[in-house]
């Protein structure tokens, strides 16, 4: 098997930080308490854990130290697909905030969607604790928490299903399987408690990939952390206080053959069998083999564009006042999105069209019925960009949004109508599109909002033929951006005669 380390995707850390920080304790203490709680290739259970070398590496990142010698990463991101050790590992890393992390008053919780899950990290610790005649010494074990009399710490099971807001302080939290949590709710009362712990405190979060929404129909809080990762690991965002390490296959790869499941699984062929991977793969649809197995994200429906061929397309453009322009503008008042896409048209016959995302305004999570679209922002937000860039012309969905179509006509912008509502329209614009994409022929900015609303989009068929639609009239799972994009990529193919308005642009 190949070197396990590095992941597909790690935020950096400085030499010195890891040099400095607590990775050599931490591991010190997992190889001395730590046990393996289940049967498996790795060992019986009772048998002493036996940490590799990519687990070390690992806990060395984790465990780094800022300048004031204090825990350089307040939030720890850890992906990696099932099987391996990750209970194991999260249970050691909770037994080791309670023990040996120096704190008197230490408040250390184990956190999953319910009480079920939560207990599955938590019960490994208990276990960890009774196999050792020295922590059974110092401790004192409940059905949901295990307390340290001595230094008045404690070590305590929480869900999302039921916990308390009231008198939190943690010191070190867990997170089994962050990417199951149905909000972001539990997650940001836990990030929040322990600001006043300082550089004491952090969270660490064990997960495998999932869906990308969660029940709000929002990017879910596993999902969005995980773009925040790449952003750092790409130097994109310098924020030292966040930590990712990431395993996963790329998302073109085939789900089916060895070497996909090497690049994904740091413990395959050691702390997991390759012969279940043979197995496993001959009867687990490929979308759920895809997230467990090759930890790679996926949306909750059989959605429109298969998986990967999205992200591959991303490229990064800036814009060029050289260029030219079409807009594809789907609004709402309140309860979806309101977007405009741009495409930048080709400028010679190698050029692919490129995509990206001019501006938008959805619903926030926390708003009542009373929230609705800054008409005039959106108005505006079309008005600047037509002053600073040369646009053949801005494609809109008319519903609702005439009176704004009439006020941007009469200020000079090249408004054309494009009713969403027409099926016919809809089932040949999409098909464009699809083609597009999976043949690669154009290119768009990565924007997050962009592919979740693609990722959202189901099909529907009917004797008109296929087109994009959202699961149901009723869903949190938005589109809007996805059809301002089919909008664009259409007319921005469409041959136009009409000459660029003169004397409109900046």
């Amino acid at each position: 098997m190949p070197n396990a380390w590095p992941p597909a995707w790690l935020t950096p850390v400085p030499d010195a930080a890891l040099k400095s920080g607590k990775g050599e304790s931490v591991i010190d203490f997992a190889e001395i308490f730590g046990i393996i709680t289940k049967d498996s290739i790795a060992g019986s259970a009772g048998s002493p854990l036996i940490l590799r070398e990519w687990q070390k590496e690992l806990l060395r990142h984790v465990f780094a130290k800022d300048d004031d010698g204090g825990l350089r990463h307040r939030i720890n991101l850890i992906g990696m697909p099932r099987k391996q050790g990750k209970s194991a590992l999260a249970s050691t890393l909770g037994v080791y905030s309670l023990f040996a992390a120096g704190i008197k008053g230490a408040e250390v919780y184990s956190c999953a969607a319910d009480r079920d899950q939560a207990r599955i990290v938590f019960a490994d610790a208990k276990r960890m604790v009774e196999a050792s005649p020295d922590l059974m010494g110092m401790a004192k074990l409940y059905r949901d928490a295990i307390e340290i009399p001595e230094t008045n710490s404690v070590y305590r099971v929480l869900s999302s299903e039921a916990f308390t807001k009231e008198g939190l302080s943690p010191t070190a939290v867990i997170f089994d399987e962050l990417h199951a949590q149905p909000n972001r709710e539990l997650f940001d009362v836990m990030s929040l408690a322990q600001g006043a712990r300082g550089s004491m405190a952090t969270l660490i979060a064990i997960t495998t990939a999932g869906v990308k929404t969660d029940n709000t129909g929002q990017d879910s809080i596993c999902y969005s952390l995980y773009q925040y990762g790449k952003r750092v690991a790409r130097g994109e965002v310098d924020d030292p206080t966040f930590f990712m390490s990431w395993w996963e296959a790329p998302q073109e790869a085939d789900h089916r053959i060895q070497e996909t499941w090497e690049i994904a699984n740091p413990g395959l062929g050691d702390i997991c069998a390759l012969s279940d991977f043979e197995s496993s793969v001959r009867r687990t649809p490929e979308s759920e083999f895809r997230t467990k197995r090759c930890n790679q994200w996926v949306s909750s429906q059989q959605t429109w564009l298969p998986t990967g061929v999205w992200d591959v397309l991303e490229k990064v453009e800036e814009l060029d006042p050289d260029a030219e322009y079409v807009l594809g503008f789907d609004g709402s008042f309140n309860g979806d999105t309101t977007v405009i896409i741009g495409c930048r048209m080709p400028r010679d016959e190698e050029e692919k069209p490129h995509l990206f995302l001019v501006k938008a305004w959805e619903k926030p999570i926390d708003s009542d019925d009373s929230w609705r679209v800054d008409i005039q922002d959106a108005e505006q937000a079309i008005l600047d960009f037509c002053q600073h860039y040369k646009v053949r012309e801005v494609a809109c969905d008319p519903f609702r949004w005439q009176r704004s179509m009439e006020v941007l006509q009469d200020a000079g912008v090249p408004i054309v109508e494009w009713p969403s509502t027409s099926a016919k329209r809809m089932v040949v614009a999409c098909a464009k599109f699809y083609d597009a994409v999976m043949e690669q022929r154009v290119t768009h900015d990565g924007d997050p909002l962009l592919a979740r609303h693609l990722d959202n989009a189901v099909i529907k068929i009917d004797n008109l033929g296929p087109r994009i639609v959202k699961e149901n009239r009723s869903s949190l799972r938005r589109i809007d951006a996805a059809v301002a994009a089919v909008i664009a990529y259409d007319r921005s193919g469409s041959r136009i005669e009409e000459a660029i308005i003169p004397g409109f642009y900046i």
